[in-house]
């Protein structure tokens, strides 16, 4: 009888382990780690060999035809003659006989820019419109200032790459010691006006345009001396009023401050962006898309029904609001169009923002078409960015040739420009070169950033010139339609999370100025030696005296090695790398952008990764700290007096020894991660010993830089916050381990004694307790006991193990899984207690704390190892380990449900249609309860809280990006499970109402008869 009994249950378990290996397969593919080598570059490495400094010519005045653009750039060979110790000569029109004689002359060249220097004895500058005359000017001032001979052979000289761009640097940010010593502000936003912007009528504040003008004035000016023709200005909405739309008051109504706050912008900065066209250069705006404001969406919403970003009606409009642009603001060259990122972290203060909408192929083909139409009828520019984001084919159009083809393949228009990073993701070292700057028939500009944002925001000396050379020069051989590039001099991003450096204005922003200036020579002669431009940049901005000048370009000329060894873990970061259903950048271990990470899911894939390299990968670490240190003794080791000022010898030795401290922290820590990693895996004593003595080289290295560096506005200290928690709960492990194992040995005893005779206190319960565990479909049979110790004993005892077991599972420093877990079971309780309510709950308790043996069991299995760390390196790095623990575990999760249905149905009679109901009551209010409280917090907090004690994902997602966000979580998901839970509720309740009268009426009619 009892085998027929235990068959429905025996079924049961095969369900739900097949549920479990189902879930396991979906965990397996969302968190697998893989791998395979990627195509990344070789380093480049250059000897450095300058030419000697020649003197300076002796020009004492200069002939330069009217207007105002070559006049500014006669001023710069006129400050590079000042700067090497000459008289400044005079500049005039028509003066006659001049040193240097500047004559337009016919066309003789394709390029407006072209020009040629010939000698008679003296210098004649011949060009044939003002933009050439002004480029050859500002590259004689170029080869003054850095002690090179003037090229006067007659050849004709023409850009190589015609359109060189700039973004709009440090205009219109200030320098805030307040904001910038916190480190924790990580807005992205790059506006440039709204500092001057007032609330109310005039609508902005004259005294700021004013500093933002001359800010954007010094910008142009040293852009143009580098050898740029463009800037990037961020700006759209708040400079149109929608005036073509209807009746001109359909957007924002008559009165509507918008539109008096948009001509107020027009008038103010309109004078202010027109500078850069009246110098020469061309003048880009800057905006994500969807642009919103909010009259604007209701707008949409009225007439389109919402973002419907594949309706032309919908870009109907932002035509309309383009054209007004062009109109309003004539010397805009083009708009620049961003669709993959957006939302409030780019929010400038006031209600313009921008929505993550554009996400399909077909709405970025709508887009374009559109605002492609509108350029075209006013023979202007877009500027379309391929840094996207979505499903299907534009989720990689960045990076993915397929993709890049599918979407625009088919767009064939003069007025598009596409541009794209160089490297195949963001801004980061280790990575290939782009593959999608090698293909399509568009006009296409390469993207750089000087200031890179993940290898210390500019603090650490890090020349990138010969790397540019190198992927323009492969990108120039691949693709003839490669026809400019983009710099960003200050961009890339939060504004305050790294040195309070701005560029051209405050900090020791010259050492990424070095990289804007290479990369417009490069620009201009993508052949040239790349340590000669780093040389001339020396000799311009640090020191002109020989010896200085290439002892600093050498020190320089290590700065790669020493930033891509001590920022980045080789072995992993040389990986094209698939984990938690992401690709992760290849400097994993520092998260965005100067948080020194101690999650496991990022530290246990580097080192699976890097497992069959380690040695290798940590010997990395103080091998760059070597490098940092050989730089700052080669640098050191010049006279300050051979510098241009004493103040910039302090400003790099100074960089160098942050260097040096920084990278050898981060040495210790990379050798006490990894080594952790290594015990987890091998249970070696010898990975023991190593991770303990790294680590407490670790602590005491990362006080001393904390100590040094904490609160320095130009140098600040990196945050070892992640690191520490995670470091915490690694000393733990094994701890948490020998405690795994008593628990584990206790339970055993215990089951033991429930499958023995032997009386003694307790030992009903216990024989109930494993009953239960083992064969809860004979639970039923136990009689119940008559003492109180073992009604006690039957819910004590699970409840403890419970506790003490997720207590183990999370170091003991994890309330918040606690309370999650625990809440649960104690609602499940309750309501099961409810639903039995005038009967003994002897054999209900008995159910569940068998089950949570059970189940306590599995996971004890998992942590006797080697603790908690043990168990989610296996998680994230061992495909096998985690299947069949997901399998086994969710099964025994499931298996609760059966557990209590059968006990409901045998042990107190309640029928099957009453027990199902009850048990479906009890799951979906524990399930409501848990995710309502969640909801109530919000996901995004809640997760947080969660995260920040187990240690398990970046800890700076949350602060960053959000990890809903980072993950694709909905954030409405808690509040969906809570109704999800609230609806199982409400069925089990009726099904335990109808199975209820269903069995009265049978009793009723067994009475009856």
């Amino acid at each position: 009888m009892s085998r027929t009994r235990a068959w429905p249950s025996l079924v049961s378990a095969v369900v739900v382990l097949a549920l479990g290996a189902a879930v396991a397969v979906g965990v397996g593919e969302a968190l697998g780690l893989s791998y395979e080598p990627a195509d990344t570059p070789p380093a480049v490495r250059t000897a450095v060999d300058l030419d000697p400094v020649v003197p300076a010519p002796a020009i004492t005045t200069i002939e330069v035809p009217a207007g105002d653009q070559v006049a500014l750039a006669a001023s710069a060979v006129a400050d590079a003659l000042t700067a090497r110790g000459l008289p400044a000569p005079t500049v005039g029109v028509g003066t006659g006989d001049a040193d240097l004689t500047v004559s337009l002359v016919p066309a003789f060249a394709g390029s407006a820019e072209a020009y040629r220097v010939r000698s008679d004895g003296r210098l004649v500058l011949e060009a044939s419109e003002p933009a050439g005359a002004a480029a050859g000017l500002y590259a004689l001032a170029d080869r003054i200032r850095s002690g090179a001979a003037l090229p006067a052979d007659g050849e004709t000289v023409e850009p190589r790459l015609g359109l060189r761009l700039v973004d709009s640097g440090s205009v219109g940010r200030e320098a805030d010691p307040a904001a910038f010593a916190a480190g924790t502000d990580y807005s992205l936003n790059t506006d440039v006006v709204a500092g001057a912007v007032l609330p109310a009528a005039p609508w902005v504040d004259q005294e700021v345009v004013d500093e933002i003008d001359g800010q954007f004035r010094q910008l142009v000016q040293h852009a143009l001396r580098h050898g740029y023709n463009g800037v990037v200005v961020p700006g759209f909405l708040e400079y149109v009023t929608f005036s073509g739309v209807g009746d001109g008051h359909e957007v924002y109504p008559e009165g509507d401050p918008h539109v008096a706050r948009a001509e107020a912008m027009v008038e103010a900065f309109g004078p202010v962006f027109a500078y850069a066209h009246e110098m020469g250069m061309q003048v880009f705006l800057l905006t994500d898309m969807l642009a919103v404001s909010p009259p604007l969406e209701a707008y949409l919403e009225r007439t389109v029904g919402g973002l419907a970003v594949d309706d032309p009606a919908l870009w109907s409009v932002y035509q309309a609001g383009l054209s007004e642009l062009f109109e309003s603001l004539p010397f805009v060259d083009g708009l620049m169009v961003r669709v993959g990122e957006g939302g409030a972290v780019y929010q400038a203060g006031w209600d313009y923002s921008s929505k993550l909408a554009v996400t399909s192929q077909s709405s970025v083909q709508a887009m374009l078409d559109a605002l492609l139409e509108t350029a075209g009828a006013h023979d202007r520019e877009i500027v379309f960015r391929t840094w996207t984001v979505g499903v299907g084919a534009v989720g990689d159009l960045h990076t993915n040739p397929s993709s890049y083809d599918a979407v625009l393949g088919g767009i064939d228009d003069p007025h598009l420009i596409v541009s794209t990073k160089y490297t195949m993701g963001d801004f980061y070292s280790h990575l290939p070169l782009n593959p999608t700057l090698e293909v399509g028939a568009h006009r296409r500009i390469v993207e750089f950033q000087a200031r890179r944002e993940f290898e210390g925001f500019g603090a650490l000396p890090n020349d990138l010139v010969a790397e540019e050379a190198q992927a323009l020069r492969q990108f120039l051989a691949a693709n003839p339609h490669v026809e400019g590039v983009w710099n960003w001099t200050q961009d890339g991003g939060p504004l305050r999370a790294g040195p309070m450096s701005l560029y051209l204005r405050t900090g020791f922003w010259q050492l990424y100025d070095l990289n804007t200036y290479g990369t417009a020579r490069l620009a201009w002669d993508p052949d040239l030696e790349p340590s000669q431009v780093t040389g001339d940049w020396v000799r311009q901005t640090l020191s002109s005296d020989p010896a200085t000048s290439t002892q600093i370009t050498e020190a320089l000329a290590r700065s790669r090695e020493a930033i891509t060894r001590g920022l980045y873990i080789g072995p992993f970061a040389e990986q094209t790398v698939k984990a938690l259903g992401l690709e992760p950048p290849p400097m994993m271990w520092i998260f965005e952008w100067d948080i020194v990470t101690g999650d496991s899911a990022a530290l246990d894939s580097i080192y699976e990764v890097s497992r069959d390299s380690l040695d290798e990968a940590i010997a990395d670490g103080a091998g760059a700290a070597e490098v940092s240190a050989a730089m700052r003794e080669q640098v050191a080791a010049t006279a300050p007096g051979t510098w241009h000022s004493p103040e910039l010898y302090r400003s790099l030795v100074d960089a160098l020894d942050y260097e040096t401290d920084l990278l050898g922290t981060l040495a210790a820590y990379r050798a006490t991660v990894l080594r952790h990693a290594e015990w987890l895996d091998t249970g070696s004593p010898t990975a023991l010993d190593r991770w303990r003595t790294a680590e407490q080289e670790y602590h005491a290295a990362r006080t001393a830089h904390v100590d040094r560096y904490a609160g320095d506005l130009d140098l600040p200290a990196y945050s070892f916050t992640a690191a520490d928690l995670g470091s915490d709960r690694a000393d733990r492990d094994p701890a948490m381990a020998w405690l795994a194992r008593v628990l584990l040995l206790a339970l055993a005893v215990v089951l033991v004694l429930g499958f023995t005779s032997l009386r003694f206190p307790g030992a009903a319960a216990l024989r109930a307790l494993a009953v239960a565990a083992t064969r809860p479909w004979r639970l039923g049979e136990v009689p119940a006991p008559t003492t109180r110790t073992d009604r006690v004993v039957v819910w004590a005892l699970p409840a403890l193990v419970l506790v003490a077991s997720r207590g183990v599972l999370t170091w003991f420093a994890a309330p918040a899984h606690l309370v999650a877990t625990l809440g649960a079971w104690l609602v499940l309780a309750v309501v099961l207690r409810w639903v039995v309510r005038g009967r003994d709950p002897f054999h209900l308790w008995a159910a569940l704390g068998g089950v949570v043996l059970l189940r306590t069991v599995i996971l004890l299995v998992a942590l006797v190892v080697r603790g908690p760390g043990r168990y989610w390196f296996g998680f994230w790095t061992d495909p096998t380990a985690r299947t069949a623990y997901v399998t086994v575990a969710f099964a025994a999760f499931c298996w609760l449900f059966v557990v209590v249905g059968l006990v409901l149905r045998r042990a107190y009679g309640l029928g099957s249609t009453r027990s199902l109901g009850a048990t479906l009551l009890a799951g979906g209010t524990a399930l409501a309860v848990v995710a309502g409280g969640v909801a109530a917090i919000g996901l995004e907090r809640a997760l947080t809280v969660w995260n920040d004690q187990m240690a398990l994902l970046p800890w700076g997602l949350s602060r960053i990006l959000g990890i809903t966000v980072h993950l694709g979580i909905p954030p409405s998901s808690a509040g969906v499970l809570a109704v999800v839970g609230f609806a199982v509720a409400v069925v089990g309740a009726g099904l335990a109402l109808v199975g209820s009268r269903a069995l009265r009426r049978r009793d009723h009619g067994v009475t009856n008869a």
